[in-house]
């Protein structure tokens, strides 16, 4: 079974996008099946540092040439297609809710991962002409595919609702799984090594995500201002224009193209992790964080109690005194706080790599049995 997948966000995404599929991908060669070839398919070779995280046993395939931004669109989009068929590929997975034109006509089975919806549910945090092409390629995507992969059941809910009911039975829930190192112990000297590198504070309260409107991160600085003084936020990911409404606050500090390996120091050293968003399609880093041994206090409304499970807490997207109270239950020396998170980690166990990867694998073979 020769399987392409697309590559684009693994080779050019630092998080989000990214790391579903380099997670996914290294946990489809750890499987060990001698009878499944892995294809990755990108437009360009991207960033060196992202593209050598995916372990040996896949091969990387571009577009011919040196071709323009316009040509690599378009190659992605449709002319990818040739390609597929020259290498013989029998399945193409796109991970990032698209597929490419013509793939059902050239005989080649399609599944697409849907991450969210969130461009049709909430288009105010988009621009028009963004919301209008991304459900484009949505509704495109449903089209050409065999089987459709939903993040959560409340990303399959989305995709029945403003999809099509006709969807429903090709749709199944594969939960996102985490990279395994944000379970490993991380060493005394690497924590100290990272606490200095970005200066963090004795005691902090971590959210990692893109910072943007969605994502609410007003509640979290206004929250950890009414806690002791000594409390800090810490927020890691991508700035957006979003940065300049937050709040002032000298216990607010923002950091960006953090890398992965120091990523996992700097949740080990947080007390507890805050994910504020007002919408998910899923959440992976209250994955990480309960991982690394964080108790999370997230955000209802979404998805996020699917993420979480029953022993994380949850507020409304609008109560700062009520985020406040979560926090500092969440804190060291709170009350059941060891209980939370032992039970949490059990909970996770459900998205742990393998398994997810055994689901997708499993698919593959499914589409393959099915006539186009």
């Amino acid at each position: 079974m020769i399987v392409g997948i697309d590559a684009k966000r693994i080779v050019r995404n630092g998080t989000g996008l990214g790391s579903y599929g380099r997670t996914l991908v290294n946990d489809l060669i750890r499987l060990g099946d001698n009878d499944m070839q892995l294809n990755l398919y990108a437009p360009d070779e991207g960033r060196e540092a992202l593209r050598t995280q995916i372990i040996e046993g896949v091969e990387f395939c571009y577009p011919s040439g040196r071709p323009s931004a316009l040509r690599k669109a378009w190659w992605r989009s449709r002319g990818i297609v040739g390609d597929l068929q020259r290498d013989g590929v029998q399945v193409y997975h796109g991970l990032s809710g698209e597929l490419p034109i013509g793939l059902k006509q050239a005989g080649i089975h399609g599944i697409v991962t849907i991450h969210d919806l969130i461009f049709m549910r909430h288009p105010e945090y988009y621009h028009w002409l963004d919301a209008k092409i991304y459900e484009w390629k949505f509704r495109r995507a449903l089209r050409e595919a065999d089987h459709i992969i939903a993040i959560s059941q409340r990303t399959r809910q989305d995709i029945i609702e403003l999809g099509g009911e006709e969807y429903a039975d090709r749709i199944s829930v594969v939960y996102q799984s985490f990279a395994p190192h944000f379970s490993t112990d991380v060493t005394a000297e690497k924590k100290a090594a990272v606490r200095a590198r970005y200066k963090l504070p004795q005691r902090y309260v971590l959210n990692v995500g893109t910072i943007e409107r969605r994502k609410n991160l007003t509640l979290a600085v206004e929250a950890v201002d009414l806690l002791p003084q000594d409390i800090h936020l810490v927020a890691v990911g991508r700035q957006t224009d979003y940065v300049r409404e937050l709040p002032h606050s000298e216990r607010t500090h923002l950091l960006s193209g953090v890398p992965d390996d120091d990523l996992a120091a700097i949740y080990a050293l947080a007390e507890a992790f805050v994910y504020p968003s007002r919408y998910e399609g899923f959440g992976i880093p209250i994955i990480e964080a309960i991982a690394c041994g964080l108790p999370v206090v997230a955000c209802s409304g979404s998805c996020l109690e699917e993420a979480g499970g029953p022993d994380s807490r949850y507020v409304s997207p609008d109560d700062v005194i009520g985020m406040a109270e979560a926090l500092k239950m969440s804190l060291k020396g709170a009350r059941y706080r060891s209980e939370r998170i032992a039970r949490s980690r059990e909970y996770i166990r459900r998205f742990e790599g393998v398994d997810v990867a055994g689901q997708v694998a499993a698919l593959y073979r499914k589409c393959l049995q099915s006539d186009i």
